[in-house]
C-alpha cells in the first residue's frame, strides 16, 4: 500500500502544478486589481501605479508567477493585502470552522444517504419510494444559497428557533459550546439536506442493482435472515460507489460551503474567499485555491484507500 500511496502522490504533482498555473493566471486576468479595490473612488493612475509597484504587480505576469511559486515551495503563501496578516494565519483561523460544518455535514449526509437510498431500493416503486424521490429531486434542483435563505426565513424568522447567522452572540463575550451549536445548526442542516438530495439517488441505484445479484439470492435461499442479507451482503457492496462519489464531491462540498457561509455570514474559508475575491486579495485567493486543490487530491486518495477497507478483494500494488 505504501508504494501505491507514494505513486499517487507523485501523480498529484502535475495536477497541483496545473492548479497553481490556472488559478494564478485566472486571478490576474480578471479586470480591476487590488489597487483599484483599495483606493475605491480615490483611485488615480498615479496611486494605482504606486500600489502596483509596492506589491510587484507591475512586473510581467510570468515573473510574478515565478516569484509566487518560489515562495510557495518554501511554504510561504504570502501576506494578505487587506488584512495585513499572513495567509497561513488567516487559513489557520478560518479552516477549522469550515472543516467543522463540512465534516459534520459529510458524516450526517453519508449516513442519511445510505439509509434513505437503501430503504428506497428495498421498497422500490412503493409510495414511499415515489415520495422520497420527488423530495430529493426537489432539493437537488435547489442551489445551496437558496436553500440557506429558506432555512433562515423558516427557522430563524418564522419560528425563531435558531440565529440567522454569525458564529456567536456578539453580546456574550463567552458564548460557549451551546451558542456554537445554535449558530452552526442551520449551516450544517443546509449542507446535509442539499448533499443527501444528491447522494441518496446514487445509493438507491447501487442498492437496487445489488439486491438482484446472484449472491444475494443465494443467501436468501440458504435461509439467511432478511436483515443480515440487506445489512451485510447487500449494503457493504452498494456503498462502494458512494465512497467514490465522496472523493469527487469534495470540491463541490467546499463550494457549497462557500455559499452557505456567505448566506449565514459564517466566518470560515468560504466567507474569507468571498471577501478576498471582492477585494482582489490575490495572495488569499491563491492560498485558498492551492489548499482546496490539495484537499481534493487527498479526498480522492482517501476514497481509494477506503475502497480496500470495505472490500478486501481490492489489492494495492
Amino acid at each position: 500500500m505504501f508504494k501505491y500511496v507514494l505513486y499517487r502522490l507523485i501523480q498529484a504533482i502535475p495536477a497541483m502544478i496545473g492548479v497553481t498555473i490556472i488559478g494564478f493566471f485566472l486571478v490576474h486576468i480578471v479586470p480591476g486589481g487590488p489597487a483599484q479595490a483599495m483606493l475605491g473612488a480615490k483611485a488615480t493612475p498615479q496611486k494605482i501605479a504606486e500600489i502596483d509597484r509596492i506589491y510587484g504587480l507591475n512586473k510581467p505576469i510570468i515573473v510574478q508567477y515565478g516569484i509566487w511559486m518560489v515562495q510557495l515551495l518554501h511554504g510561504n503563501l504570502g501576506t494578505s493585502y487587506f488584512y495585513n496578516e499572513s495567509v497561513w494565519k488567516l487559513i489557520r483561523i478560518n479552516m477549522p470552522r469550515t472543516l467543522a460544518i463540512v465534516g459534520i455535514g459529510i458524516l450526517l449526509a453519508h449516513i442519511g444517504s445510505v439509509l434513505l437510498g437503501s430503504i428506497q431500493a428495498y421498497y422500490k416503486n412503493s409510495i414511499f419510494d415515489y415520495v422520497a424521490t420527488t423530495i430529493t429531486y426537489f432539493f437537488y434542483a435547489m442551489p445551496f444559497f437558496w436553500l440557506g435563505i429558506i432555512m433562515i426565513m423558516f427557522f430563524s424568522i418564522d419560528l425563531s428557533w435558531f440565529p440567522s447567522g454569525g458564529l456567536s452572540n456578539p453580546l456574550n463575550p463567552n458564548p460557549g459550546f451551546g451558542s456554537w451549536v445554535a449558530h452552526t445548526t442551520l449551516p450544517v442542516l443546509t449542507l446535509v439536506i442539499g448533499t443527501i438530495a444528491q447522494w441518496a439517488q446514487y445509493m438507491r441505484t447501487s442498492m437496487d442493482e445489488t439486491l438482484v445479484q446472484d449472491y444475494v439470492r443465494t443467501a436468501r435461499s440458504k435461509g439467511v435472515g432478511e436483515v443480515r442479507v440487506v445489512m451485510v451482503h447487500a449494503l457493504r457492496n452498494s456503498i462502494l460507489p458512494l465512497i467514490t462519489l465522496l472523493g469527487f464531491a469534495l470540491p463541490s462540498l467546499f463550494s457549497g460551503a462557500l455559499f452557505i457561509e456567505v448566506v449565514f455570514n459564517y466566518p470560515g474559508m468560504g466567507l474569507l474567499f468571498w471577501n478576498a475575491a471582492l477585494q482582489r486579495d490575490y495572495p488569499t485567493i491563491l492560498g485558498i485555491v492551492v489548499l482546496t486543490g490539495l484537499l481534493t487530491i487527498f479526498g480522492n486518495l482517501l476514497a481509494d484507500l477506503l475502497y480496500g477497507v470495505i472490500d478486501p478483494r481490492i489489492k494495492y500494488t
